[in-house]
């Protein structure tokens, strides 16, 4: 039988190996859903303004789409050595999904791997990167969820689309944020792409709001294409009979990314694997 001297010799040799394994800041997080951000924050911003210099005066602009890395941190790893070898890439687009439960440590990875690109990268909110406290990590390390840039003489409009998501609380898609968007639009911009997480009639994309988004669209100049991730394959739509194509960009375990060429005579699409 033990007595009260062993007794409390075994708990207090308890409580310091625990405190010892614990201890170790890097080693666990207080609580998944933890909103202090170690590292670099505000990304979307920093690269867009990087994306603007790199691009200025460009009449080629070439860029690469991920998306839906969530939980398959070396196949983004290899996404990333991937893109690295080409040369002429001007930046990597993100559709979202880089968290699979919305947890901080999910994103912090993730922003630490794609960090490693040699090119400027921005990213989408995806339906998973709202899950729990997600998107306020979103916010915190990238950025909002409706913006847009200029790389060239090409406007990018980035939305989120994940409506599912809000139970119709927000406006998603924000049309309000496209019409502001479209009054503010640089005499510069001649081409215009749309990128998003959810495509159109996915189950998380409002689809009444289809058809409305489409054509209002179609107001800015030269629109292009369409991006967007979600379904986890590569799929080529015209989903609208009007010439204007949406491209589905793969996830991360099936090795799959998307090469975009914009200039004057065009685009060049291209799907690749890694």
């Amino acid at each position: 039988m033990l007595n009260t001297k062993t007794i409390k010799r075994f708990l207090s040799g308890s409580i310091l190996s625990t405190f010892m394994l614990f201890s170790g800041c890097d080693m666990i997080e207080y609580h998944p859903y933890d909103l202090r951000i170690d590292g670099e924050t505000h990304i979307n911003a920093t690269n867009i303004e990087r994306i603007r210099k790199a691009t200025q005066g460009k009449k080629e602009i070439k860029f690469i789409v991920i998306s839906d890395t969530q939980r398959w941190y070396d196949e983004t790893e290899d996404a990333v050595s991937f893109i690295n070898q080409m040369e002429d890439i001007d930046f990597v687009l993100h559709t979202g999904d880089i968290s699979d439960f919305g947890m901080k440590l999910e994103f912090v990875k993730q922003r630490d791997i794609l960090n490693r690109l040699r090119v400027p990268y921005v990213s989408i909110i995806g339906n998973h990167d709202c899950l729990g406290t997600g998107p306020d990590v979103f916010h915190t390390i990238f950025g909002e969820d409706d913006f847009s840039f200029d790389a060239g003489d090409v406007h990018f409009i980035c939305l989120n689309t994940n409506a599912l998501e809000f139970d119709h609380s927000h406006e998603v898609p924000n049309l309000t944020f496209v019409g502001e968007d479209f009054k503010n639009l640089s005499s510069n911009s001649k081409k215009t792409v749309l990128a998003m997480h959810a495509g159109p009639f996915s189950d998380q994309f409002n689809g009444g709001v289809c058809y409305v988004l489409h054509k209002a669209m179609k107001q800015f100049p030269g629109f292009q294409f369409a991006v967007y991730g979600h379904g986890h394959h590569t799929s080529v739509d015209e989903f609208f009979k009007d010439g204007i194509i949406y491209y589905e960009c793969t996830c991360a375990k099936n090795r799959g990314i998307l090469r975009f060429t914009i200039n004057d005579e065009g685009y060049n699409y291209e799907a690749l694997e890694y």
